[in-house]
């Protein structure tokens, strides 16, 4: 009885432990677990937070950037032909002026007597020609009557020469009758010599009058440059002489009276480097880029003040054949319609050039370039960790870097939280965008066909009268408003 007794009691007893044993296991357990989540969550929440997104990849034309100085195609300082006094002027100053404008007038009395004295000198001329005409006539007539005596005399030499024969005439007489002969025949030739004399004075007075007319016409031309005209179309400087203020012309040290400077079309001159020129050769080579030489480029212009683009237009019409030993550089130029005369010789302006072809650009914002030294580097994401890469960069274009060389476009690129991160860190990243900044500058271009071409036309001066000639007249050719594309 007793040990059926017992046997129950020792039953709960180990019943009982058995559970307390089982609470303490899940009591660690459930610590155990606890501890783990909470050690993974504080793992997760210490990652560095960056912000990451894909280059923008698209076509575009790199423009390259030159600093330039404007200047007039057509450049005259006017002078005058003649000296004398300045006696008024005809235009205002700082104002444009027409080509053929009479711009001053030189007192015209001492040219206007110098013309009265030629006509005179002519009408001399003429006379003297008059007389030495009617010489020649006069002498060519006395030769008739000399040939006619000169025949007389020879046949009675003949019949008297026969008389002789018969004896029926003296030797005394055919003596007589040949020195009448001999006479008629001298007189023939002093005749003669005077029909020439008279002849030589109506060469000497047809000399004498075309000189007179040369110096009438000289005197006349004389008097057209007293009234000083302007050679070309173009804006006019001020006036450097008074009037009453006597001027020296028609030689290199003549008085500068003022000048004269186009104004539309007007060149854009500028410089560029060894490399730039060395890349320009490489491409037209590859026939990716045609040099400016061969084909006239479209160029984009801004002055200091224009900060929202290039919004002038024009192409090139010149490169240099050699480059300046000083500088190491070579000239080009552009040039640019000037409609409204906007465009003033001497203004610095920013030129832009195609660099490049159209092609497929990796662009990316400045924020996510880094620089180590002379390397530039990104921060990329790979595999849940920040590597670095070195890139070489190109110019902005679109707000954005282009980046020649390091990036595909594809990569995972920190572009915030780059103070947080380095090489092999593990990061925790959020997904962004990158957006394109707005664009002055088209991203294609083809070069100015030829009836597009501002090249001025070279002429004569209006100031100056050629046989079958008119003044020079410059071309202009409008270009497309703003945003659009040359043609």
């Amino acid at each position: 009885m007793i040990s059926n007794v017992l046997m129950p009691t020792a039953g709960c007893k180990v019943v009982a432990a058995l559970g307390l044993f089982c609470g303490t296991l899940l009591l660690v357990s459930g610590c155990g677990h606890s501890k783990a989540v909470a050690s993974t969550k504080s793992s997760v929440k210490s990652l560095p937070k960056v912000e990451v997104a894909r280059p923008v990849t698209m076509p575009i034309v790199e423009w390259d950037e030159f600093i330039g100085r404007l200047a007039a195609i057509e450049t005259v300082e006017v002078r005058a032909r003649v000296s004398g006094y300045l006696a008024t002027s005809n235009f205002q100053e700082g104002q444009l002026v027409q080509a053929g404008d009479v711009l001053v007038v030189i007192d015209q009395r001492p040219f206007q007597a110098e013309i009265s004295r030629s006509r005179a000198a002519l009408l001399t001329a003429q006379a003297q020609l008059g007389e030495a005409q009617a010489e020649v006539a006069r002498t060519q007539a006395d030769k008739v009557g000399r040939v006619v005596r000169v025949d007389l005399a020879l046949k009675q030499l003949q019949r008297m020469r026969q008389l002789r024969e018969r004896n029926t005439a003296t030797q005394e007489e055919l003596e007589v009758r040949e020195a009448e002969h001999e006479q008629a025949v001298a007189e023939r030739e002093v005749g003669d010599t005077l029909i020439k004399a008279a002849e030589a004075s109506v060469v000497a007075a047809e000399a004498a009058v075309g000189t007179a007319k040369a110096n009438l016409e000289l005197a006349e031309l004389n008097l057209q440059y007293t009234e000083v005209r302007a050679p070309i179309t173009g804006r006019i400087s001020r006036l450097y002489v008074t009037e009453g203020n006597l001027v020296s012309g028609g030689t290199a040290d003549s008085t500068l009276l003022t000048t004269i400077v186009s104004t539309d079309p007007i060149h854009c001159y500028f410089d560029a480097d060894e490399q730039t020129f060395l890349k320009y050769m490489k491409l037209a080579r590859d026939g990716k880029r045609p040099s400016s030489r061969d084909v006239r480029n479209p160029v984009y212009l801004a002055l200091a003040n224009e900060k929202g683009g290039f919004p002038r237009w024009g192409h090139m019409d010149f490169v240099e054949n050699r480059f300046d030993e000083t500088t190491a550089t070579i000239r080009g130029r552009a040039i640019l319609p000037n409609p409204n005369g906007e465009l003033a010789p001497g203004l610095f302006a920013r030129v832009r050039l195609p660099g490049s072809p159209r092609y497929e650009a990796v662009l990316i914002p400045d924020r996510a370039i880094s620089t180590d030294q002379a390397e530039k580097y990104v921060m990329i994401v790979e595999e849940g960790a920040a590597q670095r890469r070195r890139v070489e960069l190109g110019p902005i274009s679109h707000g954005l870097r282009v980046i020649r060389e390091g990036l595909t476009g594809t990569e995972q690129l920190i572009i915030s939280g780059l103070q947080r991160v380095k090489p092999g860190t593990e990061v925790a990243i959020e997904e962004k965008s990158i957006s394109l900044g707005t664009e002055s500058l088209p991203d294609e271009y083809e070069p100015v066909p030829e009836d597009k071409w501002l090249t001025p036309k070279r002429g004569a001066a209006a100031n100056v009268t050629l046989p079958d000639s008119r003044p020079g007249v410059l071309k202009s050719t409008s270009l497309p408003e703003k945003g659009g594309l040359l043609p």
